[in-house]
């Protein structure tokens, strides 16, 4: 497998997912900051999610045209622009901006670095090759969010935005490097004719529909789990670095589990539905039973590891399309993936205001069987 690849794509999406994650242990301080409310500041989430799932339909589309390359070196130089804006704005609404403006160019490279990633290996390697880029979010899970907690309390959420820009710089600078060569299954610009109607098939599309329900799962525990954990047992910013590292490591270990059992067994599709429907019990009992912090850390880690196992199957069984179309039917999952992003920030801070924590583990319980249900739905293509 392109190891050096992987490693500078595992990077990039590093980068990208910490320029939202990391605000996750700051909600309450950037409130403070920016003289609003604990749901605005969670709702810039949502608008990165917009913007980042816009993008990426475009750069998707645009990189079957037009090659990979460039949105690999410029989206990350981007990002890291705007997460200094992040830094250096003064009130909300330009906060909003630069992270809207954040995500579009989080958008123009994570859907093609699955597609580069995809291009250079073979059906039965790419759930492990998807596993490893992926791993990037899950380290910024494990590494990114605990060290900005820690570092946080030193340096505030603005020099945290401006330590992911400099990680953003250096992932620009590792894609650059490893892509010097193109990917053999890369065809020239004159012989590839994408359509967006093409690549939107029907199993493209129940794909895609089970990705926005892993997403709200994942996407409730990411943006939630810090404040849920300080509200729940009191803790400061710094104090739940050791509890989401613990998450984090659950969502490393079963993103390389998934990335095996995708490969190695016949039916991706019943990998993601098991994962899902394992996903559904813990919720419950995560979200709505508070018995102390060991075990609620204990429960979070299993929440995490069954639902990361289901992501790999995922992306190999949607990375199986011809190549001329692959960057655009991968564009499309980022996209969709955005309007997880969306339900879990914008339903999941309405849940949290009109029914406390104990609310996530229904609607996280929920998306996880509509998921599940999709991929039993008929047999896998």
């Amino acid at each position: 497998m392109p190891w050096a690849l992987l490693a500078a794509a595992c990077l990039g999406m590093f980068a990208a997912s910490s320029s939202g994650t990391t605000r996750a242990p700051f909600l309450i301080d950037m409130a403070r900051d920016l003289g609003t409310s604990l749901p605005m500041v969670a709702n810039l989430m949502a608008m990165t999610s917009i913007a980042w799932g816009i993008t990426s339909l475009m750069a998707g589309a645009a990189s079957d045209r037009w090659g990979r390359r460039p949105f690999l070196v410029g989206g990350p130089i981007g990002l890291a622009l705007c997460l200094v804006g992040v830094a250096a704005s003064p009130e909300y609404w330009s906060v909003a901006l630069a992270v809207t403006l954040a995500g579009a160019c989080a958008g123009g490279f994570t859907g093609v670095i699955m597609t580069e990633a995809s291009a250079r290996t073979v059906d039965r390697q790419r759930g492990r090759a998807l596993g490893w880029v992926m791993a990037g979010q899950s380290l910024s899970l494990l590494v990114g969010v605990p060290l900005a907690a820690w570092a946080g309390s030193v340096i505030g959420w603005r020099g945290v935005s401006l330590g992911v820009g400099a990680i953003a710089l250096l992932a620009a600078l590792g894609l650059f490097a490893t892509t010097l060569r193109p990917a053999g299954a890369v065809r020239a610009a004159s012989a590839a004719r994408p359509s967006l109607r093409g690549a939107m098939t029907g199993p493209v599309l129940r794909l895609l529909a089970m990705g926005v329900a892993e997403r709200v799962c994942y996407g409730v525990s990411v943006v939630y789990f810090a404040t849920f954990l300080q509200v729940s047992y009191g803790l400061s910013p710094a104090g739940v670095a050791i509890p989401l590292a613990v998450i984090a490591l659950g969502n490393i270990l079963g993103t390389v589990v998934g990335g095996q059992m995708a490969d190695r067994l016949p039916n991706r599709l019943h990998v993601f539905a098991g994962a899902m429907l394992g996903s559904a019990v813990v919720a419950l009992v995560l979200y709505g039973w508070v018995p102390g912090l060991f075990a609620t850390v204990a429960m979070g880690f299993a929440y995490i590891f069954i639902n990361a196992i289901a992501r790999p199957s995922l992306m190999a069984a949607l990375a199986n399309v011809p190549d001329e179309v692959r960057g655009t039917v991968l564009g499309l999952n980022v996209t969709s993936a955005s309007f997880g992003w969306l339900g879990a920030t914008a339903i999941g801070g309405w849940v949290m205001v009109a029914f406390g924590f104990a609310g996530f583990g229904p609607l996280a319980a929920g998306a996880a069987l509509v998921g599940a249900a999709l991929a039993l739905a008929r047999p896998q293509r």
